[in-house]
């Protein structure tokens, strides 16, 4: 095979004993936007028994994009857990094993190349609303530092076109778990070693269209096994002298003011109640007559007379602060519970009647498949999972959020390691198809194991110790500095939101029934959450349509 260097888009996944797809299709991109490719390398094994396998190789870019542009390592990744039981077939592996996934920055001997396997570069450009319009060329050279040195090289052409993408408007939330990072960095929550991280993941969530961040105003009663407790990550200062009520709300202006500097625009509040029925109260800490201990937990009663006078004072206390910040009823956000159902329908209607009264003009909204709930007035601000959502969609449902996690692994978009990135990224025609104001999911940067049981190292345990298919935790890794490191599906979930933008954009110039045929003029059938186009070209070729649309009409 001797040396060979291929081309390829964003979408295509490069496993090291697999020849990839070339693309041979345009690059282009607006201002303020990304546009990200692949160079795939491959060299045979010299045939010398005592020469190294691995090498350390120099990477350099030449463009007048350079400014712009960074070059990361793809990495691939263990799984023992890839899929669940049920597979539809739209998947590009099912068994355990190494998927690419960690996008790795060059270190200081620059990045690993493996002989006789397949190794990729991922070239990210991110423009903004200065990055000069026309046709560029990006030449990537790789230099293997082997004892015959090889050197690879490619020369890719990109157009920026002069218009800039509109503002974000979809709310995005990932469940973002600051006591994960404390854990696995050894570090006291809420020191300034632990601010610091929480700051950088911060900035790299607002980077790829977080907008809305989950705030700890108590420990989320969040993936926790019954009974058992996480880490304790609460914003509040609760003390209770003689029976009363006083609270401190010093940490949470600073996260609220750290969230805003990193462009963060909305806030939900952790749960008031425990996940998956709302039985019980979450984890409150409090300095009880000059004793800090836990005074809420899996031991009381949600409903119960305590944690009711608890939260007759609490929420209004909270509510004066997050206005005293500054922050709009139209910025914050409430839960209840996160995905009750069934026969807890009363109960979780108990829970909402004894705090509403003091969250008037607030959102409150929770994750859920019931379409009962919905129905019945119970919960009128519904983030309904992408595999439940055809009643809701049937309702004509104003405003409609919706979520995915592991279990929406049959049909609908995901982004497990074992799925094409175009599953992942079909996402962002499925919004705009159906104007949702807002996506949810539950793993951001989650390192603990199924129920938090143990504390995990996700660049050995990417699958909750066999509990979610991988890739459903969490979107970054704690890189050794605690700067986070990218996924693959972190930025191409990101393309899918760049691409709703675009739209967006063009329906501003012409129409949105032109979009509309734009998207599914050629297609056998119309898009849906379950029927969508499963071949990356389509998505490649959509998104050059509509940008030489936005071209000619920017003229």
């Amino acid at each position: 095979m001797s040396n060979r260097v291929l081309v390829l888009s964003s979408l295509e996944k490069v496993f090291s004993d697999q020849c990839p797809t070339p693309y041979s299709g345009r690059f282009s991109m607006l201002r303020d936007d990304q546009l990200s490719f692949q160079l795939a390398l491959f060299s045979d094994i010299p045939d010398t028994p005592s020469v190294h396998v691995t090498h350390s190789a120099d990477v350099e870019v030449e463009s007048p994009l350079k400014k712009w542009l960074n070059v990361t390592k793809v990495k691939e990744m263990p799984s023992a857990h890839p899929v669940m039981e049920a597979s539809d077939g739209y998947y590009l592996r099912t068994t355990p094993g190494l998927y690419p996934d960690l996008l790795e920055p060059p270190q200081e001997d620059g990045v690993r190349f493996t002989m006789g396997r397949w190794n990729a570069l991922w070239i990210q450009i991110c423009s903004d609303k200065d990055t000069p319009a026309g046709e560029f060329p990006v030449t990537v050279t790789v230099t293997v530092k082997a004892p015959e040195p090889i050197v690879l090289s490619a020369t890719v052409m990109v157009e920026v076109i002069p218009a800039v993408l509109p503002p974000q408007k979809l709310i995005r939330t990932e469940w973002f778990h600051g006591d994960c990072l404390a854990d696995y960095y050894h570090v006291e929550v809420f020191s300034e070693a632990h601010w610091e991280i929480l700051r950088k993941q911060i900035l790299c969530a607002v980077k790829y269209g977080i907008n809305m961040l989950l705030t700890p105003i108590v420990t989320p009663a969040l993936d926790t096994a019954v009974g058992g407790e996480r880490t304790t990550i609460q914003l509040v200062d609760i003390r209770v002298d003689n029976g009363t009520y006083s609270f401190g709300f010093e940490k949470l202006e600073r996260w609220v003011k750290m969230c805003l500097e990193c462009g963060i625009r909305y806030f939900e509040m952790a749960h008031l109640y425990t996940q998956w029925g709302a039985l019980h109260c979450p984890k409150v800490m409090a300095t009880v007559d000059g004793e800090y201990r836990r005074i809420f937990g899996w031991d009381t009663d949600a409903t119960g007379e305590d944690y009711r006078e608890f939260l007759k004072v609490f929420l209004p206390a909270l509510t004066a602060e997050l206005d005293r910040l500054g922050l709009t009823k139209e910025q914050v956000y409430f839960h209840i519970s996160d995905e009750p159902h069934g026969e807890q329908l009363p109960q979780y209607q108990a829970c909402k009647e004894q705090v509403a009264p003091y969250l008037e003009g607030y959102t409150i909204m929770d994750a859920l498949s019931d379409f009962n709930f919905y129905q019945q007035g119970v919960c009128l601000n519904p983030v309904v999972c992408t595999s439940a959502v055809t009643p809701f969609l049937e309702a004509d449902i104003k405003n409609l959020w919706v979520y995915y996690c592991c279990g929406q692994g049959n049909q609908v978009s995901n982004r497990f390691f074992a799925m094409p990135s175009a599953r992942n990224r079909i996402i962002g025609t499925q919004f705009y198809k159906y104007q949702i104001a807002g996506f949810l999911q539950w793993g951001f940067n989650f390192y603990n194991s199924y129920w938090s049981v143990r504390h995990l190292n996700p660049f050995a345990v990417t699958d909750g110790d066999s509990a979610f298919p991988s890739g459903d935790a969490f979107m970054v890794y704690p890189g050794p500095d605690g700067t986070p490191w990218d996924s693959i599906r972190l930025r191409v979930f990101s393309e899918a939101l760049l691409d709703l933008r675009a739209f967006q954009l063009l329906e501003s110039l012409t129409s949105r029934e032109h979009v509309l045929e734009l998207m599914e003029g050629g297609l056998s059938q119309e898009i849906t959450f379950f029927e969508y186009p499963r071949n990356a070209s389509y998505l490649l070729d959509l998104r050059n349509k509509v940008n030489a649309e936005i071209k000619e009409l920017c003229r």
